[in-house]
């Protein structure tokens, strides 16, 4: 029996903890039913111009699927054979599934958002939202926060980027799909907000979220934060939106709960969050 491989395409990647997180479901899984031999392989460091050839290869060999992060989302869309209407209306992908060679393309991040904000101990009602970014992970949390508004009573969603012309162009297209309420701003007021989300790569690297985006961390008091980008510890904007008294999702929340609805699409089965979530935090610094 040939083993189903599964793994994560990004650039860079080396600090993902995919492997780790979806290992020990799989472990978990196999325990309660799952058949076949799993495995979740070490990240690949692929670069835009390798990412075509190696997801043909992924799909031609025993891969199921895999796992798309930055700066491939679109990318990986463009690539696909089949897409989910999620996908195809945010215009990216960070799950790509293999069939006898057929590319399907999904979004779980959105998803993902939604179930993070939901599981907060008290929903955010009435409140405007303003997502920092503008590429594949920025387009799936505005789809999310405008689709699902009724969840989260989110009243209209504003946009940054620090290319405003890009901000527009995005703003524009997904506005034909659903009612955004909101628009591109170019020097947002962030007490106009309740739910701020960072969807750029600030903090990956241990970058000051002030030096960087358009917020004052130390007076985010109230808001909820939402920050996608996680390293081995908090990013600063946790750490400071924390220390203000925000609620915060960190960037572990948001991959643990993206990981469980695809490795779901993958197996089938419903994956243990906290088996999870205990391996994607386990040796991260506090």
């Amino acid at each position: 029996m040939s083993v189903k491989r599964l793994a994560v395409l990004g650039h860079p990647v080396a600090h993902s903890r995919s492997p780790a997180m979806h290992n020990a479901a799989l472990e978990a899984l196999a325990k309660q039913g799952l058949e076949g031999e799993w495995i979740y392989e070490k990240p690949f460091n692929v670069l835009p111009e390798e990412l075509e050839s190696k997801v043909k290869e992924m799909a031609e060999g025993e891969f199921v699927g895999a796992n798309v992060t930055i700066p491939h989302k679109e990318a990986a869309l463009l690539l696909a054979d089949i897409k989910s209407p999620e996908a195809e209306v945010i215009g990216a992908a960070n799950t790509l599934s293999f069939e006898n060679g057929t590319i399907h393309a999904d979004n779980t991040d959105a998803g993902a958002v939604i179930d993070a904000l939901r599981d907060l101990p008290a929903s955010p009602k009435g409140v405007r939202a303003l997502v920092l970014g503008s590429g594949g992970a920025a387009r799936a949390v505005i789809w999310a926060l405008a689709e699902e508004g009724a969840v989260v009573y989110v009243d209209g969603v504003d946009l940054w980027n620090r290319n405003q012309a890009r901000a527009r162009a995005t703003y524009d297209e997904l506005s034909r799909h659903v009612e955004l309420g909101g628009a591109p701003v170019e020097s947002p007021r962030q007490e106009s907000y309740g739910i701020i989300v960072n969807t750029t790569s600030v903090g990956l690297h241990g970058e000051d979220p002030s030096e960087h985006l358009p917020i004052d961390p130390s007076k985010l008091g109230g808001h909820v934060v939402v920050d996608l980008a996680y390293g081995d510890r908090p990013t600063k904007l946790i750490e400071a939106a924390k220390e203000a008294g925000a609620t915060v999702v960190d960037g572990i929340d948001i991959l643990v709960r993206q990981g469980a609805r695809s490795l779901k699409l993958w197996t089938g089965h419903e994956p243990p969050l906290d088996v999870m979530e205990s391996a994607a935090r386990e040796g991260l610094s506090r």
